[in-house]
């Protein structure tokens, strides 16, 4: 990303390039300028562009930590009695899903009206308590205005005994009675899909089924509306239909790798109609169970080191059979690699990587490949077996980078970490992961932590700045550990951006103390080289007398 914030070079006159909800000019060097979007008590920071280039980042910093320190506790209680307030209405809304991936990713699109004589910021969408729990990457933007914001959506729940729960979503602005405004809403749902049927041969092609409702789950009146699904491929066998209305006689209509359902007229608020699809899903289902990522920066060494450690799963159809190399090898060659099976898997990493290690529980493996060069840096491995369905594969993979490429300096004097939150692999099929904690481990004596990141606040579960203990060191490093939940690689490479103090005392220490450990090392070598230890004969001893 040539406009991150490790990224060298002057600011120029280029626009701010957006990723996600962090907007940012090239900050490092003298004639640079920040300008930012993140997160501020419980919503997106927002940081003007000012001259000087540290006060502008310790302003964006100071508001994200603030923010930083509220999302551990995002998830607030309400009154067992609680029902939201019938204040909208849902005038037009288009909800499209999308199971392309191994993940569902769905958007709600929909135009809300402030039914109520007062002015109302808050718009509530409701999920099952299941849902909820594989809820994650939910984002609320303004469709027809991109500067309106910030958007705060956050897990609400009013009974944890009931199966309702709600996303709450908070208006920058409140809306006039009468008003309209255009919410564009979208979010992930993991661990979606069961396998049907849930045993097949090796060769055998993998088909699975979601179920989900034809009309959006609402609490509020919806004036008309429709649903699109799109597939994979166009290989769709089952699907539940409905009856049609106006000038089409059944729903859905089919048009390649696309149902539709609707339009359908005004509906009542808690309305559900199930709906199920079956299709044809002839890749990989990889869920990642928990990924462990850790950072470390040796400003001696100046080496940033990045390690990973993944428990993958495959969530996909199980093998009715034993597994059979022979077929595996003949599927291969006819079916030009075409299968459900994971067989490889790519990282594509920062250039200037280099290092690369690939383990597993048994050892190392080296089956792997790496390629480097001034345009890419990518890391493809195989696991030792081909991965079925129900089968885990858990494994570890590292690599080494150039400390320039991601740490600046202030003028100021402070430091700037830019790292990428989540990287893992880059598969046509997509990844998803359910727990995944960050751990930055700063040198011994960094203080004044403060992060900013991009991943969607309602995902970041907590932030804690810890003491990580290793060799050489006195009091211990010091970490940020930020842990997340329900992530998927559409957030690859969004950002984690550090701050942080170094005093000179600190970074002197580790080297004072190398230095007195050998001093102390060869006095006492010396001490113990001067120490008597010979014993007179007896022959001597008589002589004397």
């Amino acid at each position: 990303m040539s406009d991150s914030l490790g990224s060298p070079g002057s600011c120029g006159s280029q626009p701010a390039k957006r990723t996600g909800v962090f907007q940012q000019r090239k900050l490092f060097g003298d004639s640079c300028l920040a300008e930012g979007h993140g997160d501020a008590q419980e919503g997106l920071l927002r940081v003007q562009q000012t001259s000087a280039v540290f006060s502008a980042f310790l302003s964006l910093l100071s508001l994200a930590s603030a923010a930083s320190s509220d999302k551990s506790t995002s998830k607030s209680t309400l009154p067992s009695t609680f029902k939201p307030p019938q204040v909208f209405k849902n005038a037009n809304l288009v909800h499209v899903v999308s199971v392309e991936k191994n993940y569902v990713k769905e958007n709600i699109n929909v135009v809300v009206e402030n039914i109520d004589k007062k002015p109302q910021n808050e718009y509530y969408l409701p999920f099952t308590a299941d849902q909820i729990s594989r809820l994650g990457g939910v984002e609320v933007k303004d469709r027809k205005d991109t500067s309106a914001g910030p958007f705060v959506a956050e897990n609400v729940e009013f009974d944890p005994e009931s199966d309702t729960q709600y996303l709450r979503i908070r208006l920058p602005k409140p809306l006039a009675p009468g008003a309209q405004q255009t919410l564009g809403i979208s979010y992930y749902i993991l661990k979606a899909y069961s396998p049907l049927p849930a045993a097949i041969k090796q060769e055998e092609a993998q088909f699975l089924t979601y179920t989900f409702s034809a009309y959006v789950p609402s609490v509020y009146t919806t004036s008309k509306q429709k649903t699109e699904v799109k597939f994979p491929s166009a290989n769709i066998p089952d699907y539940t239909k409905l009856p049609g209305s106006g000038d089409i006689k059944e729903f859905p209509q089919k048009q390649g790798t696309k149902l539709t359902y609707g339009p359908f007229d005004e509906k009542p608020a808690g309305a559900y109609e199930p709906i199920r699809v079956r299709f044809e899903f002839n890749r990989p289902v990889t869920h990642v169970a928990r990924l462990e990522r850790d950072i470390e920066v040796s400003h001696w060494g100046g080496n940033v080191a990045f390690e990973e450690r993944y428990t993958l799963y495959h969530r996909g159809a199980n093998l009715s059979s034993l597994f059979n190399r022979v077929k595996w090898q003949q599927s291969q060659y006819y079916q030009q690699g075409n299968t459900h099976a994971l067989k490889e898997l790519k990282f594509p990493l920062r250039v200037g990587s280099v290092d690369p290690y690939y383990t597993d529980v048994i050892g190392n493996v080296s089956t792997s490949r790496f390629r480097s060069n001034k345009r890419e840096a990518s890391l493809e491995i195989k696991p030792r077996y081909p991965v079925f369905g129900g089968w885990k594969y858990p494994f570890t993979i590292g690599w080494n980078s150039d400390a320039k490429n991601f740490l600046r300096k202030t003028a100021a004097g402070g430091l700037v970490l830019n790292v990428p939150f989540l990287e893992g692999p880059k598969q046509n099929e997509g990844v998803e992961y359910e727990q995944v904690e960050v751990r930055v481990i700063l040198p011994e004596g960094a203080e004044n932590v403060k992060y900013v990141t991009s991943i969607p606040a309602q995902s970041i579960t907590s932030a804690d700045v810890e003491i990580h203990k290793t060799f050489l060191d006195t009091i211990g490093r010091t970490a940020l550990v930020i842990k997340a939940r329900n992530l998927v690689d559409d957030f690859r490479d969004r950002e984690l951006v550090v701050s942080y103090d170094y005093p000179l005392s600190a970074s002197l220490r580790k080297p004072f103390i190398v230095f007195s450990s050998a001093i102390a090392f060869f006095v006492a070598v010396w001490l113990v080289g001067n120490i008597e230890l010979k014993f007179a004969s007896s022959g001597h001893v008589a002589a004397k007398k």
